[in-house]
């Protein structure tokens, strides 16, 4: 496992995206790269990626971003399937807090060239989102949270409170932007936190993770411990970064992406 400080991970980036000729040559189509498909976690939604795609469509990545229903892991990560198997060739996944575990529990598909953990949960088989977050010490998200809802299921749905929203899930943002975040955040259905993983991708498919160390929903040692354990191929911890990193650090994001799927292109 390595560590990549911000700015020696910008200068990978750089290397790595930027022609070597003084001319920038334009994108390479679409069609020669994977599609990077990403996934939001609880309490966010599909325009939580929306730095992410700007830059990956920059460089000609096809994207898709899926509306995770945060109904449960195994479920939602159907859904996840569909889209693997609509793609027209490799795909790279990408989760972002319960989304990692999403991403962990789709099928076995040779289309699948790399895993990116964003602030995510990676569980091994049998674990939860709720065991994983309460093994290790620091999460202040249950105070957060809004009285439970009922669902059309008639089971209960979470919110965070619109007032510790900002604190809470996104304190590296501006303070109004956190607040359309929290009018237009997704409830989980609290079944899916609870629902044991199966056998996990990360196992047969190589994975990257990042996450910020400023992180108020995931305890930080808990994103490093599955990191280690998951093998990551790279790990960048982003100084002061709240748990939405893929909204407030884009740019960090979208370079590790490109950077597994360059990693495992012809895989």
């Amino acid at each position: 496992m390595k560590t990549l400080a911000p700015l020696a991970l910008a200068a990978a980036i750089a290397a790595a995206v930027v022609p070597a000729s003084p001319a920038h040559a334009a994108p390479a189509a679409s069609a020669e790269r994977p599609t990077v498909i990403l996934v939001h976690g609880a309490f966010a939604a599909g325009d939580s990626w929306n730095g992410v795609v700007e830059r990956l469509a920059g460089e000609g990545y096809p994207v898709v971003a899926a509306a995770n229903p945060l109904r449960g892991v195994a479920a939602d990560a159907r859904v996840v399937d569909g889209l693997v198997a609509q793609a027209p060739g490799p795909v790279v996944l990408v989760g972002h807090s319960y989304g990692g575990a999403v991403i962990s529990n789709v099928r076995q598909d040779p289309k699948i060239r790399a895993l990116v953990f964003v602030a995510a949960f990676a569980p091994d088989a049998g674990e939860s989102v709720l065991e994983l977050t309460g093994r290790f010490p620091g999460s202040t998200l249950p105070g957060a949270l809004a009285a439970p809802t009922v669902n059309a299921e008639g089971g209960e749905d979470l919110y965070i409170r619109p007032v510790a929203f900002w604190q809470q899930f996104a304190a590296d943002l501006p303070e109004a932007q956190a607040r359309l975040m929290a009018a237009a955040q997704r409830p989980v259905a609290r079944v899916a936190l609870a629902e044991a993983s199966g056998t996990p991708r990360w196992k047969t498919i190589p994975s990257w993770f990042v996450h910020g160390d400023g992180d108020r929903n995931i305890p930080a040692a808990a994103l490093q411990a599955m990191a280690d354990r998951a093998q990551s191929r790279r790990t960048v911890v982003v100084p002061g970064a709240s748990h939405v990193v893929m909204t407030s650090h884009p740019d960090v994001v979208a370079g590790l992406v490109v950077e597994a799927a360059q990693a495992t292109a012809g895989r």
